[in-house]
């Protein structure tokens, strides 16, 4: 099942929607964390109902392991939706607990005279993009979810390596996804599918979970953008087992789109 089939379900048009997602988008013991936000994102959109309130930005806390082939339940609440703009809360349960809570922020376009346009460029991102770069699935080795995903690697190095380098630049996109339907949904969760940039300092297999997400939305995807999005990230600062990451996403045509931060888990020894 892809992740346009996924998040087009009807079952999400409910007001509490059963979910359950196949062990094919599972990440260790977990749902893939792009798709869960991914699904509250877009229970978010149904219960607004409202195009000309864009995403602005979208926070998420992972409070529990959310279980493949286990049903979950979404439910959103409008905290409160002012002239221009709406605060929402969207929480997933699952045998009675709660596993993610996500707050998003959607706001009105107003005319303004303030206008700083998103100047930065991709570094070190080739736009030509190789296919021998791309990483190839392999059962066992990489978590499951990553079979519908591509991953380009231009910069920076493989988990478990032990290397010196915080970095990783890279192109991201679905396997099979259209030209041109790209939205928030999928960049939301390409944004979660590149591994934690303290997994490459480690030696040896260590598992590491992202504990809370907050991530902002610059401009809209223009609609001829191409499948393809542009992944800078880097840690800033690790110590007792926790890092803070920043990332940065880009359009293929060089635009940035939106800025990322998490906070990671490592357990390693």
């Amino acid at each position: 099942m892809d992740f346009q089939t996924l998040i087009s379900s009807s079952q999400l048009h409910e007001a509490h929607p059963l979910i359950t997602v196949p062990d094919t988008w599972s990440q260790g013991r977990t749902v893939f964390g792009g798709l869960s936000a991914a699904l509250m994102l877009k229970h978010m959109y149904l219960q607004i109902n409202d195009e000309s309130r864009r995403l602005l930005s979208f926070n998420c806390n992972f409070v529990a392991p959310l279980l493949a082939e286990t049903p979950f339940t979404i439910s959103t609440k409008i905290l409160r939706s002012g002239k221009n703009v709406t605060q929402v809360e969207t929480i997933i349960e699952q045998n009675e607990l709660t596993c993610l809570v996500s707050l998003a922020c959607f706001g009105v376009e107003r005319q303004s005279s303030v206008n700083v346009p998103a100047h930065e460029t991709p570094a070190k991102l080739n736009q030509s993009i190789n296919p021998k770069q791309t990483l190839q699935y392999i059962e066992g080795l990489f978590p499951a979810f990553i079979q519908n995903i591509d991953l380009n690697l231009q910069h920076g190095a493989m988990p478990f390596s032990g290397a010196t380098t915080t970095e990783i630049h890279g192109w991201m996109k679905f396997k099979g996804e259209e030209k041109g339907n790209l939205n928030e949904l999928h960049v939301l969760a390409l944004a979660d599918a590149w591994p934690p940039t303290l997994l490459q300092l480690c030696n040896s297999p260590s598992p590491a979970s992202t504990v809370s997400w907050y991530i902002e939305f610059l401009q809209p995807l223009a609609s001829n953008d191409s499948q393809w999005l542009g992944y800078q990230v880097a840690t800033h600062q690790a110590s007792g087992g926790y890092g803070t990451e920043d990332a940065k996403i880009f359009s293929q045509t060089g635009e940035l789109i939106a800025l990322s931060r998490q906070t990671v888990a490592v357990f390693d020894s």
